[in-house]
């Protein structure tokens, strides 16, 4: 039974949706506060979070900020609707995932499905090497120029894609399935900013370039040398 921590000081709204996780299987802990939400994911003990970024006090944005110095568990962020910027913002800061509210709850059950189908998606898959990048899907391990880098679950599904097509363009539209467990909507920029935050943490290769170069109108491509 997969474990969720669901933070939202929306008592009601979060009632409602531990109900429906619980009826779907999961096992529910609820914080209402992000004071409270923080302490909870960093103590660890879940598969996922899914955290509100609306929340007096500590907001979602600085409880993710502060949970992605000490943890990569996957979170869901639950942003304003129409709200571009808190959904930018959290994935900068390593969200794997974002829902508008209100939200409906199958989304949200699919979505979670989605996280944790593809976090454990890598068990018996074989090493992958493209030039200086190692990636082992079995133990979700990633290592370039022999220093293992820190990502958050959908930074390494994104990688892997890439990994597994180095040298070629991979577009959007194929990327997102496999990274994300689902197709993207319009306007949605989720593998723009996981991609822009896997370029920071690989830097430049000696030549100055990245390593993921943008191939306008097609996709992305790993460079393999």
């Amino acid at each position: 039974m997969p474990s969720v921590l669901l933070v939202d000081d929306d008592v009601e709204l979060g009632r409602m949706l531990a109900e429906y996780l619980s009826a779907e299987g999961f096992e529910v802990r609820a914080a209402h506060d992000g004071t409270e939400g923080l302490r909870l994911a960093t103590a660890g003990g879940h598969d996922a979070v899914v955290l509100d970024v609306m929340m007096p006090g500590l907001s979602g944005t600085e409880v993710l900020r502060r949970l992605r110095r000490e943890s990569q568990v996957p979170v869901l962020m639950l942003t304003a609707r129409g709200d571009d910027v808190d959904r930018i913002v959290g994935l900068e800061l390593g969200a794997d995932d974002y829902l508008p509210k209100p939200c409906n709850p199958r989304e949200l059950v699919a979505r979670l499905h989605a996280i944790l189908r593809r976090a454990g998606s890598g068990a018996g898959k074989r090493t992958l090497v493209a030039g200086e990048l190692v990636l082992r899907p079995g133990e979700r391990v990633a290592e370039w120029r022999g220093a293992v880098l820190d990502l958050t679950s959908t930074e390494f599904n994104v990688l892997a894609v890439l990994a597994a097509h180095a040298g070629e363009v991979v577009s959007k539209a194929e990327l997102a399935p496999q990274a994300l467990g689902r197709a993207l909507a319009r306007y949605d920029r989720s593998i723009d900013m996981h991609v822009s935050n896997l370029r920071q943490k690989l830097g430049n290769l000696a030549d100055g370039r990245s390593p993921i170069q943008t191939v306008r109108g097609m996709g992305y491509q790993l460079l393999v040398r």
